[in-house]
């Protein structure tokens, strides 16, 4: 991977940046030499990438779903580093829910936030000066879950079919403008969110894997991505199966555990 861009050092802002694939996709542009925004809530562990990275992380202890701290520190980047090449939109929670427990529609409201919602603030600082430059790559991560209604993670589908949308949306809106949006969407992948999950996970990646792949993927400009590419063999067929079909295939699947975020 080249690391420069037009001779320039490439510049990116990763939310989720403090463990699981943001920590991994941080840490694989950081080794080849790029300067890299770090947003995410447990700024303790940020800080670990400071001492690793040394002069090019710049660590912002903050909530995506704050527009006004994420403001902020988008200007203080921009100020500091210039506008970002590439803008990746990770952050992002899962949590199995039920509709039939009022306890979940905290839980329900939780996540559509962080995973829709943080996807839009995220975006929102950097797009009109984006467009003004014509350059930059906008990069969402959304998930192979969203391409069907998995049982007891509706939360979870709901939020990441709306991330497709939002980001196809975007993509469509910023076309010809020189601003590249790019989707992507894991199957699964070694990180504290799977850990938990009770039922087999096919094809599953190693986490930096998974960031090598995702990376080639934003190389490529690649405007829609599945990884890896046998859970888009997998997400295809899915889509295409009848409903009575589905229903009667994932009606009695496992599902993740409820429990709050």
């Amino acid at each position: 991977m080249d690391i420069r861009l037009n001779g320039q050092v490439k510049t990116l802002v990763i939310t989720g940046a403090s463990s699981g694939l943001g920590l991994a996709l941080a840490r694989h542009y950081l080794a080849d030499g790029a300067v890299v925004a770090a947003i995410a809530r447990r700024g303790e562990l940020l800080d670990q990438l400071v001492t690793e990275f040394p002069g090019r992380v710049h660590v912002y202890a903050l909530d995506v779903c704050d527009v006004e701290a994420l403001q902020q520190a988008a200007d203080d980047f921009i100020a500091k580093a210039g506008l970002p090449d590439i803008v990746i939109a990770n952050a992002g929670v899962s949590a199995g829910t039920l509709t039939e427990y009022a306890e979940d529609l905290d839980v329900y409201q939780r996540v559509m936030d962080i995973n829709v919602l943080g996807m839009v603030k995220t975006f929102q600082p950097y797009v009109a000066a984006m467009r003004d430059a014509r350059h930059g790559t906008l990069v969402g991560i959304a998930s192979v879950a969203g391409f069907r209604g998995l049982p007891g993670a509706g939360a979870y589908s709901a939020s990441k079919a709306a991330a497709i949308s939002y980001l196809e949306s975007l993509r469509v809106e910023m076309h010809g403008s020189g601003v590249q949006v790019v989707t992507i969407c894991p199957g699964y992948v070694k990180t504290p969110m799977t850990a938990v999950n009770p039922y087999p996970m096919p094809f599953i990646l190693d986490v930096d894997e998974a960031a090598r792949r995702i990376v080639r993927a934003i190389d490529r400009q690649t405007s829609f991505a599945v990884i890896p590419w046998q859970m888009g063999m997998v997400g295809w067929l899915l889509k295409r199966l009848p409903r009575w079909v589905y229903d009667r295939l994932f009606a009695r699947a496992p599902h993740k555990p409820r429990g709050v975020i």
